[in-house]
């Protein structure tokens, strides 16, 4: 137990567990109720959005405000361009950031929060179509809505009934499926994802390409095929790649010699002195295009058991190299 624990009786403990236990039960009951309810007007809803020309404005106040935040930025990831706008904020000049092409989700468990009910009648002048998540069907919200969402729960996990709970998990999930019914419906691909993800691990899968992490120019490891052994052993200590290229005199690849080869000829009892590059390489390796994906050379290095692997343009020319520390330092692998 840390120093600034509070210790809990047998009693207490038990307790404490069993409240989580009839959380988790309780919310799961709210999410699983949902799914009687999603129909014709989740259909309708997925139509509008797709429909518009704008964005998906989310707006809620408190602990659905936070919901909405999330909601909007799970849209805007897969696919649908959305914002949040705070109710309070709009009151005061935020509601210039709506236009009559855009579609706003209003999100409030009783439907009648005094912040939305507020600015309900200049949406509604605007002309942009509403849509109500929200457990009361007779509520102000539900009733100026266009589409009304059914977010009711029973009860909150809360053992007062009061906390938002149990109604927040259920709005996070019924956004959850209007975002991936609004994803399938627009065809958004894991290409598409990664666009809007660059700095996540899918995103530098799907947009790194190997140009974009090779070795080029001098860094290259090259030698043409007569070289000798001392010259070809001096190029790839220099280059540090752990292998040489072998190519003619269009840089077009004929071999290539790595320190696993070195190793096998040492083993063997090979005299390298009077070798030359041609003798010893390793001929029609394998080697991946500039403009494939980085996670394509690596998969390539893994099947093939290779650390290194030489780049080449579509007429088979050497243009680049790289093994995998450097497909690690870009965190393509």
């Amino acid at each position: 137990m840390t120093e600034h624990a509070v210790p809990l009786s047998s009693s207490q403990a038990q307790r404490a567990i069993a409240l989580a236990h009839e959380t988790l039960d309780i919310e799961a009951a709210a999410v699983q109720g949902l799914k009687t309810r999603i129909g014709a007007s989740f259909a309708q809803t997925v139509s509008m959005v797709l429909g518009i020309t704008g964005r998906v404005v989310v707006m809620g106040m408190g602990k659905s405000g936070h919901v909405g935040r999330k909601i909007a930025a799970t849209l805007a990831s897969t696919g649908t361009p959305a914002m949040f706008v705070h109710p309070g904020e709009a009151s005061h000049g935020d509601l210039g950031m709506v236009t009559a092409s855009d579609l706003v989700l209003m999100i409030s468990n009783s439907g009648e929060s005094q912040e939305m009910a507020a600015i309900l009648p200049v949406l509604k002048r605007l002309g942009a179509p509403l849509v109500a998540m929200t457990g009361n069907g007779s509520s102000t919200m539900a009733s100026h809505a266009d589409v009304w969402l059914d977010s009711a729960v029973a009860k909150e996990a809360c053992p007062l009934n009061l906390a938002p709970t149990a109604s927040t998990t259920a709005q996070l999930a019924l956004g959850d499926a209007l975002a991936v019914a609004l994803l399938d419906a627009r065809g958004f691909k894991a290409e598409d994802f990664a666009r809007s993800h660059p700095g996540g691990s899918l995103g530098r899968k799907l947009l790194t390409h190997v140009s974009d992490v090779m070795r080029t120019g001098e860094a290259i490891p090259r030698v043409p095929p007569t070289a000798s052994f001392s010259v070809l052993m001096r190029e790839m200590s220099a280059k540090g790649l752990g292998a040489t290229a072998i190519v003619d005199a269009e840089d077009r690849v004929l071999g290539i010699f790595t320190d696993g080869d070195l190793r096998r000829l040492v083993e063997q009892g090979t005299d390298l002195r009077s070798t030359t590059a041609q003798q010893v390489m390793h001929a029609a390796p394998a080697t991946v295009l500039a403009q494939a994906l980085a996670v394509d050379a690596a998969d390539l290095m893994e099947r093939k058991r290779i650390t290194s692997v030489l780049v080449v343009d579509s007429q088979g020319r050497l243009c680049g190299a790289l093994n995998s520390n450097d497909l690690m330092r870009a965190k393509v692998i």
